[in-house]
């Protein structure tokens, strides 16, 4: 079939790799109603056609004409990347490539006048990261990296508790934890274990969330110096499985993390005041619900001679919003809101500088580590 002319109401995107995240990135395409999958392209082109067929048939692509009729519009299989790039009924790129092959891509797109939404980590190292999105910026087109929780109702709201003087004060520490136990089939069998594909292993995969988390919660400043340690490696000692890092900020705020492939499916994060704290344990991927959760605690020990009374005051928060898949799960937030900045014609500046930012500080760990945890300052 042929694809629709684009009127200025949908971006047309090209899926460039097949990646388990890009099927969850399809269904946000689908509910953002400003979008329709127009093309998949996969080194193979029959995994291209793979993903489509079972994609569309859970979630058969649709795209709404000016009229307001649904029409089926089955994407194109392609096994070759460039080829996506240069097509004329794509408007932005979705790319979904493994780390260490993903900035020739990223860099291609931006030069054929094309929007990249990129996967995280978005770069080896910093330098690149910047090539990258200066690459975007000189052909003035959006870029932005895939933190789905970055686009949920829940961090404004978020912020307005911590910014509850009286019940919160101010912010002195941000602690987070995210990990998952892979199987012994992972080392061998993963990407993320490969320092080719994936260097920074659970560094990248799970701590770029942690980072974002931090820089969120301090406003997006950047910290003053950081230190890290990577706990256990893969691939003869250069991909971290388990990592643990600490950041400084000014204004007497620091933030420590831990992150790892060998611990138990969890993701809390416990933001901390002088006066209380808030705690979330789905901070990354929420639990299935129809609300996004949060709690404010403000505890108060009492004594009084012989008595020592620790007295619980816990308040839960919520903002109505689905988990995933539906039409306000943070995840059609990210490509809506990405897709609402390309029909405007106005790419968000924060998208690129946040990411960079994330990369900046991976970064800085990465060589803290090298030097068994030396902190490292960041100019």
């Amino acid at each position: 079939m042929t694809q629709p002319k684009n009127c200025n109401k949908i971006v047309r995107w090209g899926f460039i790799g097949a990646a388990q995240i890009a099927r969850k990135n399809w269904k946000a395409v689908r509910m953002s109603g400003n979008g329709v999958v127009a093309a998949v392209a996969s080194r193979d082109v029959s995994r291209a056609e793979a993903f489509i067929h079972d994609c569309s048939m859970e979630v058969p692509p649709v795209v709404v004409g000016g009229d307001g009729e649904a029409t089926l519009a089955r994407p194109v299989a392609i096994g070759d990347y460039q080829a996506l790039i240069d097509r004329d009924d794509i408007d932005a790129v979705y790319i979904a490539l493994p780390t260490g092959v993903r900035k020739q891509w990223v860099i291609a797109a931006a030069k054929a006048g094309k929007h990249v939404l990129c996967e995280k980590p978005i770069a080896v190292h910093a330098d690149d990261a910047m090539e990258m999105v200066d690459a975007c910026q000189a052909a003035g087109v959006g870029f932005m990296d895939g933190v789905m929780f970055d686009h949920s109702a829940r961090l404004p709201a978020m912020k307005h508790s911590l910014g509850d003087s009286q019940r919160f004060g101010k912010l002195r520490r941000i602690q987070s934890h995210f990990s998952f136990c892979a199987d012994d089939s992972f080392e061998a069998g993963n990407i993320r274990a490969d320092a080719d594909l994936e260097p920074h292993g659970c560094l990248g995969d799970l701590g770029w969330y942690c980072i974002r988390l931090s820089l969120w919660a301090a406003d997006d400043r950047m910290p003053v110096s950081v230190s890290g340690r990577a706990i256990s490696k893969y691939d003869g000692g250069s991909v971290p499985s388990e990592f643990q890092a600490e950041l400084q900020f000014d204004n007497d705020l620091t933030a420590g993390f831990f992150c790892s492939f060998r611990c138990v499916n969890q993701q809390t994060a416990t933001l901390t005041g002088e006066r209380g704290y808030l705690t979330m344990d789905d901070f990354v991927l929420p639990y299935v619900d129809a609300e996004a959760k949060w709690q404010c605690h403000m505890h108060d020990l009492q004594i009084d001679n012989c008595r020592w009374n620790f007295g619980r005051h816990t308040a839960q928060h919520a903002v109505w919003e689905h988990a995933s898949g539906e039409a306000d799960s943070q995840e059609v937030h990210m490509v809506r809101d990405f897709a609402e900045s390309i029909l405007s014609g106005a790419p968000s500046a924060r998208a690129s500088e946040i990411a960079i930012k994330t990369q900046r500080v991976l970064d800085a760990l990465r060589r803290s580590d090298v030097e068994h945890g030396k902190w490292v300052t960041l100019a």
